[in-house]
């Protein structure tokens, strides 16, 4: 980094990819402050520059020799598992500065000798204490899979055989008067049981009332009047709710009876073409059903305005995913358990091949990864507004 760059960066003051520190004089300070920065999307802390009024100070010879020396053993004995960083020094005029800059961490979450989590907000950090934000960080790093997580006070009661055998039709190849024998070993085989209970992942294709036990995680549908989620009228609002394939079937139709057919050539009496493509909602609302975090309370979200369509899901995309990468057929598999599901009992083929078919159909999507808001959106022009 040059020193006019580096400028630019402090004239903008701290934030939460940005620290001033005048000296290390506080190790447990420091390694907290690296703590947040591996938990989140990394950042850089400079030495040499007043925290409290963003001048630049500058450090002697010493002091870039003493922290240089300080910060490996921070790095290594205060934090676990030890943080990743690099460092480099600017000079500024004839002033020196030290940057550090550390990763973001690839074994979240990272902790101190206490124990304690520490997480950025906005340019401060904090300690973390919500045990749904604690699982998000394992979910991140891959310790964690909340579909794999039992559902407590489930059974095998709780499951629809019906939809197991369906699946397992599909899955092995089988016609639909084939018998198939269930049992709990089965169960346990296929991911729907573990211990006893349902899996999350069982309980979303294979119950009989899903959300009975997990009544956040449907589908919110509402089509409004004008461009505004503060309006009061609507031409339709449901609550989607039961299984996932379930929940995608009542979706698709949410959409074809709220969006505008048009006449294309087809015969007279035809439905006539979708306002959107078909094909793409169908892929956009099947990775929003499939893909969400399940460790939010908050229920998929199927918007439809005069000018556009929104198909809103709790949770930002996983570990190092952004819309670039998406776009170019990147995955990661945040619910691996019900992908596999789907695979069999959706359209859904995985791969990452989902959103480019939908680009392919539908250039004119946005992707939006709202990081503040720990959701993805996806949203659609609609070509003519509603009368």
């Amino acid at each position: 980094m040059d020193a006019k760059e580096l400028m630019e960066i402090i004239s903008l003051g701290e934030t939460s990819q940005v620290q001033f520190k005048r000296m290390l004089d506080h190790q447990d300070k420091i390694a907290a402050e690296m703590i947040a920065m591996s938990n989140g999307k990394g950042g850089t802390i400079i030495f040499g520059v007043d925290d409290k009024t963003g001048d630049v100070i500058g450090l002697e010879y010493s002091d870039l020799q003493f922290i240089g020396n300080k910060l490996p053993t921070i790095a290594s004995d205060l934090i676990k598992p030890q943080a990743n960083f690099l460092t480099e020094v600017v000079t500024i005029g004839t002033k020196k500065l030290l940057l550090t800059h550390v990763e973001e961490g690839v074994a979240k979450p990272y902790k101190d000798n206490n124990g304690a989590i520490w997480v950025k907000k906005g340019a401060d950090k904090r300690r973390l204490t919500d045990n749904n934000e604690q699982m998000r960080l394992f979910q991140h790093s891959g310790l964690l899979h909340m579909d794999e997580m039992i559902v407590p006070d489930t059974g095998t009661e709780d499951i629809d055989q019906a939809k197991v055998s369906h699946y397992l039709k599909q899955m092995l190849q089988k016609t639909e008067d084939e018998e198939i024998a269930l049992n709990e070993v089965l169960y346990q085989n296929l991911g729907i049981v573990k211990k006893g209970n349902m899996t999350l992942g069982g309980l979303l294709f294979f119950s009989k009332h899903p959300q009975k036990y997990r009544p956040i995680f449907c589908a919110k549908a509402v089509a409004f009047y004008g461009n505004s989620i503060g309006g009061l009228h609507y031409r339709d609002s449901r609550d989607i709710i039961g299984t996932i394939p379930e929940m995608f079937k009542e979706g698709m139709l949410f959409f074809k009876q709220n969006l505008k057919h048009a006449q294309k050539g087809q015969n007279f009496n035809s439905v006539g073409i979708l306002e959107i493509s078909e094909i793409a909602l169908e892929e956009l609302l099947q990775n929003a059903l499939i893909h969400r975090d399940f460790t939010m309370s908050a229920p998929v979200r199927l918007l439809i305005f005069d000018d556009r369509l929104e198909i809103s899901s709790p949770g930002c995309l996983p570990n190092s995913l952004t819309v670039e990468k998406i776009k170019l057929g990147m995955a990661v598999a945040r619910n691996s358990l019900l992908a596999s599901y789907a695979s069999k009992l959706l359209k859904y083929r995985g791969l990452g091949s989902g959103i480019v078919r939908a680009i392919k159909e539908q250039p004119n999507i946005e992707f939006i990864n709202d990081e503040s808001g720990n959701q993805f959106i996806v949203k659609i022009p609609r070509e003519e507004p509603m009368p």
